[in-house]
This record gives structure tokens, C-alpha cells and sequence, in this order.
């Protein structure tokens, strides 16, 4: 009876009185049963007959017990369900492209570690859009705000440094960009989660302008600052064999351009110094920034009564067959 539910589950309280029913029939079979009182039974021999007369009753009791399974209502539910988000949020995150995030002071570097985060983020967020813009002393969309989470962890997967952009920190460069992905949006919540491992050094707008732009747009913006507190190994220049050459440098991020960004939009400002601290704060944002959803479920009843009303029934005519034919004279 796997995956099959009662409609009317007290009707089995009827089954305790099924003993009372035993009972009351063997107390009137007794009452209405006459005696005669005989020096011998030698003369009598039980028949086919008196042996089988009890399962006329035992007829009744199963046809009784199927009755009330039945009066129960026995029925599969097959539920489907259905999800849609009710109160979209579309996010964008603006990701620091430059030749800092190659750093090591995360493992294997902050590139590499945020990468990581940042796709178990968007697997997180299955009901809203996402778009990733990506930014150094220029900025570009590498994907637009979408619903396609595959396009979007591709995109992730393929953020790397390289000369595509011009080496440097436009953090407002970055933002700006983001804002236009999310200014025209009709979703009931605009969030763009910036980072960024270093100071504003490039671009032609100012990050204080964006983050007004952002706020004036109605879109909340939550910034990281990624990198540990102190020194780090930092790539200082190409190596012969074209990898990169590293030292030891001072982290220098602007932490107060970054509060004041998050404090001017609502949002919040977080510090990554590790790859656990990293991950600590995406989960954070995931927490604060949660989709209304609503759960349609489909309900499809198969009714499983009828066999017990057919078996109470056929025993019933049974029963009553054989009292009026074979058993008669035995009534």
C-alpha cells in the first residue's frame, strides 16, 4: 500500500467493534440454539455441513471489514509540484579582472578562489537572473542578466587575466557598467555584487558618481574587498618563459571607497581574507538576498475503494446464497 493515503481514516475505529460483533453472535447463537439432553452421541456423526457453518459468519466479517476500508477511501496520490519565483531579484556581479588578482595570499590565487565561490553562488540562485561584467581599468559584459545558469558558469569558468582590458582598478568603471545591465530590469530587486582587491587608479567615473547612479537606478550594491591583511605575493612582471615573476607587496585596498559605495545603495561591505572568509560571505549575501517563491502543487487522486465495495458485495451474496440453500436447514 506504498504511496496510497485514506480520505477518511476514523472510519477504522469500526474495526474494534468487530470483536463486539464476534462476541454477540456466538452470545445469541447460544441463546437461540435449543438443547436436548441425551444419555448418548454415539448415534451422530458430524457432517460436511456443521463443520463448514461458521464460515458463514466468517463471510460476514470479511465483508464487514471491506466495507469499512472501503467507507475509509483508499487512494493514490500521484503530487506533482511546480515552482516559480514570484519576487525576482536580478544580480550582477562585477568582478576585478586585474593583474592583482593574480595574487597569492588566497589559494590558489584570488582569481582562481573567487571563481570557485562565485559559481557555487550562482548554482545557489536557481530561480534568479545573473549577469557577470568584468572590469580592470576598462569594463566589458561578458554576460548579460540571465536565467541560463549553464551560459553563465561558462562565463565564470573563462574569467582569466589577459590584455584584452587595460591593466588598473576602474572600480567605477566596473559599477557603471553594471548599473546598465540592471537600470532598464523590471524585477522586484536590482543587486550588483562588486569586488575588488585594490584602489580606484582608472577610468573617467568617479565610484562615488556610480554608487549615486546606482542608488537613484534602486539597486543595492554589497562590496568585497578580496586579499589578506598585511603582504601577499603580487606578480610583478612576465617571467622569460612567459609566466609571471612574484614578490612581496603591501595589500593596499580602499576599504572606506568601498563602505562608502555599499552605505550610499543600502547594500553592505564585506572583507575576504581568505578562501574560507571568501566563501563565509557569499553565503552571507545569498542569506540576505532571498527570492520569493511560490510552490504550486498538483494533486492527482486514483481511487482505490471500489475493489473492497465488490469484495464486501460478492461476499454479502455468498453469504447469503449459502444460508438460503445449503445451510438452510441448518438456520
Amino acid at each position: 500500500m506504498k504511496d496510497v493515503s485514506f480520505l477518511n481514516p476514523e472510519f477504522f475505529w469500526l474495526l474494534l467493534l468487530l470483536p463486539l460483533v464476534v462476541v454477540w453472535h456466538f452470545w445469541k447463537l447460544k441463546d437461540q440454539t435449543a438443547t436436548v439432553k441425551i444419555s448418548s452421541t454415539i448415534g451422530f456423526k458430524s457432517t460436511w455441513k456443521t463443520k463448514l457453518k461458521p464460515f458463514l459468519f466468517v463471510l460476514r466479517l470479511l465483508a464487514l471489514s471491506s466495507l469499512i476500508v472501503a467507507m475509509a477511501r483508499p487512494r493514490k496520490v500521484d503530487i506533482s509540484s511546480q515552482t516559480k519565483s514570484t519576487k525576482g531579484i536580478d544580480i550582477v556581479m562585477a568582478i576585478d579582472v586585474s593583474g592583482s588578482m593574480l595574487a597569492k595570499d588566497l589559494k590558489p590565487n584570488r582569481m582562481e578562489a573567487l571563481k570557485k565561490v562565485a559559481a557555487n553562488f550562482v548554482e545557489g540562485r536557481p530561480n534568479d537572473r545573473i549577469g557577470i561584467v568584468v572590469y580592470a581599468a576598462e569594463a566589458y559584459t561578458k554576460t548579460p542578466v540571465t536565467s541560463d545558469k549553464a551560459l553563465v558558469l561558462e562565463a565564470i569558468n573563462g574569467i582569466k587575466y589577459d590584455n584584452v582590458l587595460q591593466d588598473g582598478t576602474g572600480i567605477g568603471m566596473g559599477l557603471t557598467t553594471a548599473i546598465n545591465r540592471l537600470k532598464d530590469s523590471k524585477a522586484k530587486s536590482k543587486v550588483i555584487i562588486l569586488l575588488t582587491d585594490g584602489v580606484n587608479n582608472a577610468g573617467f567615473i568617479e565610484p562615488e558618481t556610480a554608487s549615486q547612479i546606482a542608488k537613484e537606478y534602486g539597486i543595492k550594491v554589497y562590496t568585497i574587498g578580496i586579499g589578506t591583511n598585511g603582504m601577499a605575493m603580487f606578480p610583478y612582471a612576465y617571467a622569460p618563459n612567459g609566466g609571471f615573476l612574484f614578490q612581496m607587496m603591501k595589500v593596499e585596498i580602499d576599504q572606506e571607497l568601498m563602505k562608502t559605495i555599499a552605505r550610499n545603495t543600502g547594500g553592505k561591505y564585506f572583507r575576504a581574507s581568505s578562501n574560507s572568509k571568501l566563501q563565509e560571505i557569499y553565503n552571507e549575501i545569498n542569506k540576505l538576498e532571498t527570492s520569493e517563491i511560490k510552490e504550486l502543487k498538483f494533486y492527482d487522486y486514483d481511487e482505490r475503494y471500489r475493489p473492497f465495495v465488490w469484495i464486501a458485495g460478492i461476499l454479502i451474496l455468498i453469504e447469503f446464497g449459502l444460508r438460503n440453500t445449503i445451510f438452510r436447514s441448518f438456520i
